[in-house]
């Protein structure tokens, strides 16, 4: 009797070493095919732009195809569900949000656990968002609109990139914070929204910076204030919402790199690396500053515990704002 549970230990052992071994090969091997990656909002946003310039960087160090494929729908959801449902060997990867990762419990009847189904690469970087408005709109200060939404609770429509999405969440946040009340118009990305914005649909958004800086610097949106907790040095006289009305106020977007949670442990730390030598290049590095996000290097398992941090963060928002989105 004990040699046969020895002979089943060895045989469990000798298993163990063989799928460890092969999950190694995998991922020294890896990738031989084209790379996919779903951003899984609308092109013209945060989550777009990282997808592309991810997916550039990753083909120069691949040699092999990296392409980005838009999966808009349920505000990030539908794309995510579909990474979380591919096979995990690497060649379906997404960037995710805030709303993904952390704000899911808005939503009740989702059909996959993001929780247990995705699994992190990196976090990608973390930026405050920016309260945007029409270049001539009736608001010159966040004082004017600040002033306008109490006087009018419900009138003033925002716009986001989908209902709960970081966008949303960072406005939300705000309400909370400052007892108001905005009617919400959601997208299926910051790309869609902003053209409704600048055309003056809604009027306003506390958007992501890296997709408004282009349409601010043209000219066409003006910037009223920050969502972080200090100001930005890209807009160094542009006043935090804290500073602006609504003390203790900070809410941040945070972008990451994901996929199905069936992947090896081989091939996610691998995957980590190379992204994390996208991430220190130089021409990357002066890219983040223009979209005005902030990167600091990070394992999947650091990324992990920030993933369960954010979670519990988010979720009291929902709570206390009552978010049910489906």
């Amino acid at each position: 009797m004990k040699r046969r549970s020895l002979a089943r230990l060895s045989l469990a052992g000798l298993l163990a070493l063989a799928g460890a071994n092969a999950a190694l090969a995998q991922a020294q091997d890896y990738p031989t095919r084209t790379v996919r990656i779903v951003a899984p909002l609308a092109p013209g946003g945060a989550v777009d732009i990282l997808a592309r310039i991810l997916a550039e960087r990753l083909q120069a160090q691949y040699g092999q195809p990296v392409i980005v494929e838009n999966k808009p729908g349920a505000s990030g959801h539908l794309g995510a569900q579909f990474v979380a449902k591919s096979p995990g060997d690497g060649y379906t990867l997404m960037v995710g949000t805030i709303g993904i990762h952390a704000a899911y419990g808005s939503y009740k009847k989702l059909t996959y656990n993001p929780a247990t189904e995705l699994q992190p690469i990196a976090i990608l970087g973390e930026a405050p968002n920016l309260v945007v408005v029409p270049a001539n709109s009736p608001y010159k200060t966040f004082g004017d609109f600040l002033a306008d939404v109490k006087a009018h609770p419900g009138k003033v429509n925002y716009a986001s990139a989908g209902a709960g999405t970081s966008i949303h969440m960072v406005t939300a946040l705000f309400e909370l914070a400052s007892g108001t009340r905005m009617a919400h118009v959601p997208y299926k990305g910051s790309g869609p929204a902003l053209v409704d914005l600048m055309a003056g649909q809604v009027q306003v958004m506390f958007d992501n910076m890296s997709s408004s800086m282009p349409h601010i610097q043209g000219g066409k949106l003006r910037v009223l204030a920050v969502t972080g907790p200090r100001r930005d040095p890209r807009f160094p006289d542009v006043p935090t919402i804290a500073e602006s009305g609504v003390p203790g106020y900070s809410g941040t977007s945070w972008f990451t790199f994901a996929a199905p949670a069936s992947m090896p442990a081989a091939l996610a730390d691998k995957l980590s690396k190379d992204v994390q030598r996208v991430l220190a290049s130089p021409e990357v590095v002066a890219r983040y500053n223009q979209l005005g996000l902030n990167y600091a290097p990070n394992t999947p398992a650091e990324a992990a515990a920030f993933f369960k941090t954010e979670t519990v963060k988010w979720n009291r928002v929902i709570e206390a704002a009552n978010l049910q989105l489906d």
